[in-house]
């Protein structure tokens, strides 16, 4: 008896050892894979604060993004997204909305050109980005969250595109003077009735110059009017599959039956309650219980994302730094939760991958996590793990050649397809 016992204790130790190795191999390979090919995120917000001689991406700071973290994950390329709120539809508002835009232009150059340009420097097209990837360095690209500073001027789209700006969308959240909104779902509103017809003008203004039209934050209705009135390919810089996840701010198969008809790619976001509402409000609910009882110990008022979007700059940034405070503090009662809930992970997210490749093909499908906008989900939470997701993609059978695409070929492809229609256009 105790001869069988110890047979059997030797198998299953084999078993494990065995699994053991299996693992090893795995993670060895999708190691590989990841140094191997060109890893870009689409969607990183910034703050200009973090962008001064004093205080910027050089350090690690507690962003999700900055170059060492980039440097950890292995995070070839950053698009650093110059956001502007939604506000009022007047002069007045419009000049404020462009200072800002501005601004966010002016603190990315400064990184890339007085700050850092050893470390990072700043792409408009796809031959600069590899170029500077050969060179060892980080890769700064600029998208345009947002056409509202735009105002009423249409000849500030090439001053965006002469700043580096590659790609823009017409909406965020509430109505623009160009697009309407996803959010006028929750009433049925309505500014637009999709593009305006100073909209409908900037999608050619943007073909011409050739940059990317981005259709996350859209409405559905201006969404199909872009794929009718553009010669070039769109993109969904931050968005995910609404089939998995019925969220205004993905896409539903009929969009993306339009991205299979007509091109382009959809860069699948990391962003918790766009991945799986279900999961999201669980996990959530739980970590607000926690957050709640340590802001009261330090007599802090939490807030909805909506209504820190909302705060004027400074505002914002210091609730902003008081909230990080708030989360370090409460980072071991928050792990301990996931004991008995589990909170949206990279599994979920390659999911709405895997949903996405099914739908429209390897070649029309891109990664992006919305990262210091919102954005994270647990194993992908900052860009130092940026190869956790990777190593999903292999655990699924994902090719390197695949992997490559999903991480970046993509994206750089459209990019050259959307500077190729540019230049037809202005050959005419």
């Amino acid at each position: 008896m105790k001869i069988k016992q110890l047979g059997l204790f030797a198998l299953l130790f084999a078993q494990a050892g065995l699994a053991q190795t299996t693992d090893e191999k795995l993670v060895a390979k999708a190691k590989k894979i990841h140094e191997r090919v060109i890893t870009i995120d689409t969607h990183n917000d910034i703050n200009v604060n973090n962008f001064t001689h004093d205080h910027n991406y050089t350090q690690d700071l507690d962003t999700q993004v900055n170059l060492p973290k980039m440097d950890k994950g292995d995070l070839d390329v950053s698009w650093l997204i110059v956001y502007t709120g939604q506000g009022d539809l007047d002069d007045e508002a419009y000049k404020k909305a462009y200072e800002n835009a501005i601004s966010k232009f002016e603190a990315i150059h400064r990184l890339t050109e007085e700050i850092a340009p050893d470390k990072i420097g700043l792409a408009t097209t796809s031959k600069e980005v590899r170029k500077l990837v050969k060179q060892g360095k980080k890769v700064a690209m600029i998208g345009v969250e947002n056409g509202y500073p735009i105002g009423t001027d249409i000849k500030n789209v090439e001053k965006f595109y002469d700043m580096g700006a590659r790609y823009m969308s017409l909406a965020h959240n509430g109505h623009s003077q160009l697009s309407d909104s996803n959010t006028g779902e929750a009433d049925g509103e309505w500014l637009n009735n999709g593009l305006s017809d100073l909209g409908k003008e900037v999608i050619k203004e943007m073909n011409r110059l050739g940059i990317m039209i981005d259709v996350s934050h859209p409405s559905k209705e201006a969404i199909k009017q872009m794929f009718e009135l553009s010669e070039a390919p769109l993109i969904a810089s931050h968005s995910s599959a609404r089939a998995l996840c019925d969220h205004s701010r993905n896409l539903d198969d009929e969009l993306l039956a339009l991205f299979d008809k007509h091109g382009g790619v959809i860069q699948t976001v990391a962003f918790s309650s766009y991945v799986n509402t279900e999961k999201h409000e669980a996990f959530n609910a739980a970590k607000t219980k926690v957050y709640e009882a340590k802001a009261k110990e330090l007599g802090f008022e939490i807030l909805s994302w909506g209504e820190v979007r909302e705060l004027e700059e400074d505002e914002r940034e210091a609730y902003i730094a008081n909230y990080k405070k708030l989360v370090a503090d409460a980072e071991n009662e928050v792990d301990a939760i996931k004991e008995t809930i589990s909170p949206v992970d990279v599994s979920d997210f390659v999911d709405h991958i895997d949903y996405l490749v099914e739908k429209v093909g390897i070649d029309q499908v891109g990664i992006s996590s919305d990262f210091d906008g919102g954005g994270g989900i647990d194993g992908w939470n900052d860009a130092s793990e940026s190869f956790n997701v990777t190593l999903e993609l292999v655990k699924r059978g994902y090719t390197e050649k695949e992997i490559a695409k999903l991480w970046g070929e993509n994206l750089l492809r459209v990019l050259d397809e959307v500077e190729a229609v540019a230049k037809k256009i202005q050959k005419a």
